[in-house]
């Protein structure tokens, strides 16, 4: 399944091929800077499973970002249905990233997050769309601000899944947008 596709990629379903990838950035100690732990080889299968499945039920996921010209896959880019109560009640939908670091700094994650905000807001008439990391993580922060989202201080939380042996990152910031945020940005172009 193609979901979308821009200038340079193609936004995808998982491919059983695709697994060494998802293992690459999720094992990468570089990518999991701002993550509680890296994955094992195990443990990255069970999380693929998992977001293929979710992908199939719901529509929505942390799909495969591809070079077009290839389709060979490079991370991942999506919206995903998250609950972090009381912080994030169920049925917010946020989008994230990961991105194999030979492809860092080329605006990918950039592009396909932006084409992923027009497929939530257009296409799947969601209302809001939010992403958040902690405040160190200025490589994604960074994104979230080119994309147009709006930090929202008020709704900066405490990651209730982070582990206690990792204090640095439990203080997570939150970035917003709107159906009627996207709306204006479009008109604005």
């Amino acid at each position: 399944m193609i979901v979308s596709e821009t200038q340079r990629l193609r936004i995808r379903a998982w491919k059983e091929t695709d697994r060494d990838l998802f293992f690459e950035i999720n094992n990468d100690p570089k990518v999991m800077e701002f993550f509680p732990h890296r994955r094992s080889r195990e443990e990255s299968d069970a999380l693929f499973d998992r977001v293929g499945r979710g992908i199939t039920e719901t529509g929505l996921g942390f799909f495969a970002v591809a070079l077009k010209d290839d389709d060979r896959p490079i991370g991942f880019c999506g919206l995903a249905y998250t609950d972090l109560a009381p912080y994030l009640p169920k049925g917010t939908v946020e989008i994230g990233w990961r991105l194999a670091v030979p492809f860092w700094g080329k605006g990918y994650i950039t592009e396909a997050a932006f084409d992923l905000l027009r497929f939530g807001f257009e296409e799947k008439g969601l209302r809001e769309i939010v992403s958040f990391a902690i405040p160190e993580n200025t490589r994604s922060t960074a994104v979230m601000v080119r994309l147009g989202m709006h930090r929202d201080p008020t709704r900066d939380f405490n990651h209730p899944r982070i582990p206690a042996d990792k204090p640095q990152l439990v203080r997570h910031v939150l970035y917003a947008m709107t159906r009627a945020d996207w709306q204006a940005q479009r008109a604005r172009t």
